[in-house]
């Protein structure tokens, strides 16, 4: 029982999914219209979910080659063999996604359906089969993916566009480059060995430092963008304190490009990320 769910939790990427579905649910916290009902926000986190796993098991699956080759995937069911690659296993991850996209409209209506197929399309399609065996842009592109989730969120309040939502998008689409890119310089010899061209792999150290360190620069600041727009204190806590550390550890990255320091700052990426989200969730529970 135990390894069929931690199977579950690995082959659709729950970890990611639940991040992803958070980032949703910020959408819907920052975006002004009518309140949702909690079987709404539920419906909606679920579907938001669904997809996101959805995409991750495919990403398993098409991946299984190249997951063997390292370290840090190769125990993935796939990988391994304890999943025998089949086309059932498709048609059952387009059923999964097929019942999110049904939930996402009936939760959060037309256009929060179509932003939830649009992430789920952009990681399970365009990154992980279009872009990330063939382009050293595949993260930069990939990164929409989670933007769509918060834009998801905000069109289940209100379909035309918002500005706090479109910022939080857009800080997702900013933070997930280096993230990535950080993670991929500290497990270097795995992408080599897979012949994936991230950044760090294929660009010299000055040019895929200072591609990071940009990202989280402009990340740090769109972050503080609604902060003059009336967000509550407790997300300029968060913006602040998330961006300054993000931003410390990509300037050491910087200065001292070693694998410890960039997976000091992939740490740092995922400490910003939850302390953004966190702050717009208690903002919004505080206005309840």
């Amino acid at each position: 029982m135990l390894t069929a769910v931690r199977t579950t939790i690995s082959l659709l990427k729950l970890r990611i999914g639940v991040a992803i579905a958070a980032s949703a649910l910020a959408g819907m916290a920052v975006t002004s219209g009518t309140t949702p009902t909690f079987w709404q926000v539920i419906g909606l986190a679920l579907a938001v979910l669904g997809a996101s796993g959805a995409a991750g098991a495919f990403n398993h699956y098409y991946e299984r080659d190249i997951d063997r080759l390292m370290r840090r995937t190769r125990l993935r069911p796939f990988a391994t063999g304890q999943l025998q690659a089949g086309p059932w296993w498709l048609a059952g991850f387009l059923a999964l996604l097929v019942a999110s996209l049904l939930l996402a409209a009936l939760s959060g209506g037309t256009t929060a359906s179509v932003f939830v197929f649009l992430g789920a399309f952009t990681y399970g399609i365009i990154y992980t089969v279009w872009l990330k065996r063939h382009s050293a842009w595949n993260i930069v592109v990939g990164g929409l993916a989670g933007s769509f989730a918060v834009l998801a969120g905000a069109a289940a309040i209100d379909p035309s566009p918002q500005l706090f939502p479109v910022v939080l998008a857009l800080a997702l689409f900013l933070w997930t480059p280096p993230h990535f890119w950080s993670l991929a310089a500290a497990k270097g010899d795995d992408y080599a060995r897979a012949g994936v061209p991230m950044l760090p792999i294929v660009a010299p150290t000055n040019v895929w430092t200072l591609a990071i360190l940009a990202h989280t620069v402009g990340l740090a600041v769109i972050s503080l963008v609604p902060i003059w727009f009336g967000a509550g204190l407790l997300y300029g806590i968060g913006a602040a304190a998330g961006g300054a550390i993000f931003l410390w550890k990509s300037v050491a990255l910087y200065l001292a490009p070693t694998k410890k320091a960039a997976m000091a700052n992939f740490f740092a990426s995922l400490l910003q990320l939850s302390l953004l989200i966190l702050g717009v969730l208690l903002d919004a529970a505080i206005a309840l």
